[in-house]
């Protein structure tokens, strides 16, 4: 399971993130655990909406939500310490479908994963770049 914490452009996703987790869902690639928006006033409030809650307020009837209630506060009020005061950002949960398949077929086998390491897309972006570069 990973967790993002997504800023938003005002205090809800943007209708073509919604569609994008909506065709990630449905093709199986990832399963939505949970989805909260997190807001932080002026004086540093913070508000957390659970947004299956108003699903219909946000967009997300459509989405099927596999496992409510994994963002627990602890979470919650450790991603808030990123979030700006007076803007907002969304804490997504969710399980790397393809990867649960992958690390289910590695223990059948007798093997295990030693390690994993992500890669921010900022930086392949700049090496990609850089070597883009190097050719001209």
């Amino acid at each position: 399971v990973e967790l993002y914490l997504v800023s938003l452009d005002g205090d809800r996703p943007a209708p073509a993130v919604i569609a994008a987790l909506t065709d990630l869902v449905a093709a199986g690639t990832v399963n939505l655990l949970d989805f909260v928006v997190v807001s932080k006033a002026e004086d540093g409030t913070v508000t957390a909406i659970e947004i299956e809650e108003h699903a219909d307020e946000y967009g997300v009837a459509d989405l099927e939500f596999a496992a409510l209630g994994v963002t627990g506060q602890e979470d919650i009020d450790e991603f808030a310490e990123l979030i700006e005061p007076g803007t907002s950002a969304a804490v997504v949960a969710l399980e790397l479908a393809w990867a649960a398949r992958l690390s289910s077929a590695v223990q059948a086998s007798g093997a295990e994963v030693l390690s994993v390491e992500r890669i921010p897309a900022p930086v392949v972006n700049a090496l990609v770049d850089a070597l883009d570069n190097e050719g001209e």
